[in-house]
């Protein structure tokens, strides 16, 4: 059964590298150099994620999360 799932792509100019994170599971990270190296990475770490759930017996998450983006003005 096929399943997305919505992530987080941040450019670090100083580390020169795509963070992505996987709102749906917490604590689930990873990185690449390209946009394509991050995505493959995040396949794979999403994998290896739901993979753990279920060896320890956690409940593997269902649905995935809304994101929105929102702007928050400081002064």
């Amino acid at each position: 059964m096929e399943r997305g799932f919505k992530v987080v792509l941040e450019w670090d100019r100083e580390g020169n590298a795509y963070h992505v994170s996987v709102p749906a599971l917490p604590g689930c990270f990873t990185y690449g150099r390209t946009r394509e190296e991050a995505l493959q990475r995040a396949r794979e770490a999403i994998q290896g994620h739901l993979k753990g759930l279920k060896l320890i017996g956690e409940p593997v998450p269902e649905g995935d999360v809304d994101i929105d983006e929102v702007l928050v003005n400081i002064t």
